[in-house]
């Protein structure tokens, strides 16, 4: 029987190794602990300090300087933490963060990427416990979304990688032509993609990325609420066959990036059935909404996609990264992207640390893979679905809340329906032209963050620029919006009479 390390008597050579660990295991247990508690102030006191603020020239300066050669110390690195990055951060874990698209973090996610990271595994394959963590997670996320039994999934660092993953697998199970041996030219002719106008540019790269180039995307007009538009969709396949081209996948979106519009996805699951094309949804924005009664129900038509992509940080709010793809037919996944050279054999069934069901480097570009599986299972263990519905539904419910606030003051002006969570407004005195009134509100979202009172972010839509106020925030109170319009109405006035 071999002994156990604790048990060898060493090799003299030992005393000479430097290590990466701490020199004084107490003196670091002090420390952690006192980074512990200063992240909770720093949390519970949110309020107390401006969502977001500049940067200082000289803290920007302090970023340039060279990499230290020899040791400065824990405390050191954590003492510049707290005095050059911890006072200038995004302001997303704010509670009147609504830019772009992005969730709050909560605690336990942030300690349970700690806690990945001690663990620190590969999970691109091999018998250990952090893939049967993943493999969980995406059950649960295949029964979430009512996708059958045996299809496969995958975790990513967000929705673009998602949505380049379904479209890979997409594009090589296209028609039996074995693309991914063969290359694109063996479908005969310029292969393409369908998606609204307002499907998120993640697509454009991912389409290029393919070797599809930039006219493999075909970008189809919208109906006045932004959703796709059915007719000319049909109109464009049946075109661009007779031209040629090879239709292959229409994207659908539930929840466009701009609007947070949800094309009709049933329409689509039958259109794509009759053109035998891939059925895939992006589903970025609003896929995890399924927990959401108030939203539920306009996802009808998801669960028959061929391939879905999910983003966990977003309204499940789970601290960055955590995406997810899945994909109804597994063997077209796996056979996407499954490589076996010789170091990467394995026997699943067999034993030592190279067997294991799970390998989830076959079903996707990195074979090099972070635990973020962890923090979606603590999160999932620790909340439960039906409470993250409910944050969900909360905030469905502030966006129509923000709109009436708006729809008060005739100098704000609504500039696209409200699509799940998300407002889109600018402020209109009434006496300006369009490119007027676009310099107007660039000059009032800048001083609106500047002021560090709120972080909506900005579109253009049909030309007018508009803040955008999306509210994927678990922290964002019905009061935050009241100081919102508050605010926005007094740097609109006062930029005006500057005008």
């Amino acid at each position: 029987m071999a002994e156990s390390p604790s048990a060898l008597t060493g090799n003299p050579q030992d005393a000479q190794i430097e290590s990466l660990d701490p020199a004084n295991w107490e003196e670091m247990r002090a420390l952690a602990h006192t980074m512990i508690d200063d992240a909770f102030e720093w949390l519970q006191t949110l309020d107390d300090r401006p969502v977001w603020k500049p940067m200082p020239d000289e803290v920007k300066r302090h970023f340039e300087s060279e990499a230290p050669s020899q040791p400065q110390g824990a405390q050191a690195a954590y003492d510049d933490f707290k005095e050059n990055i911890l006072p200038y951060p995004m302001g997303n874990p704010h509670p009147r963060f609504w830019g772009w698209y992005m969730g709050a973090g909560t605690v336990t996610g942030a300690l349970s990427d700690f806690l990945g990271a001690i663990l620190n595994p590969n999970l691109g394959g091999g018998n250990h416990v952090g893939n049967y963590v993943e493999a969980q997670v995406i059950q649960w996320l295949r029964n979430m979304v009512a996708f059958p039994e045996g299809s496969s999934g995958l975790l990513t660092s967000g929705g673009s990688m998602a949505n380049f993953t379904a479209l890979t697998v997409a594009r090589n199970a296209f028609g039996n032509l074995d693309i991914r041996h063969r290359g694109v030219g063996a479908a005969g002719g310029q292969m393409v993609v369908y998606a609204s106008r307002e499907v998120h540019s993640c697509m454009i790269k991912a389409v290029e990325t393919l070797g599809l180039g930039s006219a493999g995307l075909q970008l189809v007009d919208v109906n006045p609420d932004y959703t796709i538009n059915m007719e000319a969709l049909a109109a464009q396949i049946r075109e661009d066959r007779a031209a040629g081209k090879v239709p292959f996948c229409v994207v659908a979106n539930a929840g466009t990036i701009n609007t947070g519009a949800v094309d009709d996805l049933q329409a689509i699951a039958d259109l794509c059935q009759a053109e035998d094309l891939w059925f895939h949804v992006d589903g970025a924005i609003g896929a995890v909404a399924v927990l959401a009664e108030s939203v539920r129900d306009r996802l009808s038509g998801m669960e028959r996609a061929d391939s879905i992509a999910l983003d966990l940080h977003k309204s499940m709010q789970i601290p960055f990264e955590a995406g997810a793809v899945l994909v109804r037919d597994e063997p077209s996944h796996r056979d996407t992207f499954c490589v076996m050279p010789e170091y990467l054999a394995h026997d699943k069934d067999g034993g030592g640390l190279a067997a294991g069901k799970y390998w989830f480097s076959e079903y996707g570009l990195q074979l090099t893979r972070q635990f973020r599986a962890l923090k979606v299972w603590m999160c999932v263990k620790e909340h439960g679905l039906e409470r993250f519905g409910r944050v969900i539904d909360r905030n469905v419910s502030q966006a129509h809340y923000l709109g009436e606030r708006v729809g008060e003051h005739p100098a704000l002006e609504m500039m696209a329906p409200i699509g799940m969570d998300i407002v889109c407004f600018r402020y209109n005195p009434g006496n300006m032209d369009t490119e007027a009134l676009n310099a107007l509100n660039k000059a009032l979202l800048i001083r609106l963050q500047e002021s560090g009172v709120a972080a909506p972010s900005y579109t253009t839509l049909e030309g007018r620029y508009c803040l955008r106020v999306a509210i994927s925030n678990h922290r964002s109170r019905y009061s935050d919006f009241d100081l919102l319009v508050e605010h926005v109405l007094a740097i609109g006035e006062s930029l005006a009479g500057q005008e």
